[in-house]
């Protein structure tokens, strides 16, 4: 059953992006903030909340305390759940997430399937259906040889549970593996009652065109969405990867360059100018607990300013350490 909380009206003027940021603060004041349209904790030791504007990251932070992820937007912000599906509404922005166990749904390939067809059928019923940005956060991620790793099978279910979700262009997105309960699948979208910009890196090969050994389904993502208003670039998760191949393996300080370099790559390839600043948050998922303190310096020295926030994550192919996904504003 449908449940949900205010339903306000929304302003078909009002466009400009949610305002993200990371902030230490309390939950439920948070919360009551006015244009609150989602709030996100790391990790075990983050607070819990009903509230279906809030989701309980499974990805642990290397700082404690963690900030948490703050989504504004400017209106009032109405929100629901149907069954695992929680959402927000407000200004024509729209959140979903949904989280489910694999061992209750027959595994990771229906469990993925099960998950996009879930979102699928509520972004449908919604005036917000042009999905802008998705974040995919799994266990176990590189477990299994070939074909059946776990990555491939999500991405096999993902592609049959989405139909026709993306017809318009494949969003902008994320997927990270966690180190949680290797059953539990998040997955959670911004959607907008109109529709983004893609934006592909010429660096890259665009990841649906992948060639067959990356799986039997290529991934799917846009690099990069710039925003409807066309003044925030939503990035995709960005690693050392040229043409479609892993670049510098076992070489961290090499990979964190070429990541840099591909970052760069999307915001001129965006239009953008080149940089980022103080109002540009960004996650920097590590593999190894041990390369932690060396990202954090890296990044520090080449970003100077930049709200980073460092979460402990497996990168979909092994032989990456880092990757950077997050906001640009302009």
């Amino acid at each position: 059953m449908m449940q949900g909380c205010e339903n306000p009206q929304i302003d078909p003027q009002s466009r400009r992006a949610p305002r993200v940021s990371y902030r230490m603060a309390e939950v439920a004041a948070t919360l009551a903030e006015p244009g609150t349209l989602a709030l996100f904790g790391f990790g075990d030791d983050a607070p819990a909340s009903t509230d279906p504007r809030y989701l309980q990251v499974a990805l642990q932070a290397f700082d404690a305390p963690a900030p948490m992820e703050l989504w504004q937007v400017d209106a009032p912000v109405g929100c629901g759940s149907d069954g695992a599906l929680r959402w927000s509404a407000g200004g024509g922005w729209l959140f979903a997430s949904i989280e489910l166990d694999e061992r209750e749904h027959g595994g990771p390939v229906a469990t993925a399937r099960l998950a996009y067809e879930r979102l699928h059928r509520f972004v449908a019923t919604r005036e917000a259906r042009h999905v802008l940005r998705v974040w995919n956060y799994l266990g176990a991620i590189n477990h299994g040889d070939g074909d059946a790793e776990r990555y491939k099978h999500f991405c096999d279910g993902r592609a049959t549970g989405m139909g026709d979700f993306f017809a318009e262009g494949f969003p902008a997105a994320t997927a990270i593996g966690h180190h949680g309960d290797p059953h539990r699948l998040q997955v959670y979208l911004l959607a907008c009652d109109q529709p983004g910009t893609r934006v592909e890196n010429p660096r890259q090969v665009s990841a649906w065109r992948y060639p067959r050994q990356y799986g039997r389904t290529p991934p799917s993502f846009a690099r990069a969405m710039a925003l409807p208003a066309q003044d925030v670039l939503a990035i995709s998760g960005t690693a050392a990867v040229v043409g479609h191949a892993s670049a510098h393996q076992d070489d961290l300080d090499a990979q964190l360059e070429e990541t840099l370099t591909n970052l760069e790559a999307l915001l001129a390839s965006a239009g953008m100018a080149a940089g980022f600043d103080t109002r540009s948050p960004l996650k920097a998922y590590v593999r190894h607990v041990a390369d932690a303190p060396r990202v954090r310096a890296f990044l520090h020295s080449r970003l100077p300013g930049v709200p980073v926030l460092l979460l402990h994550g497996d990168i979909c192919r092994s032989e990456l350490l880092v990757e950077i996904d997050g906001w640009r504003y302009a």
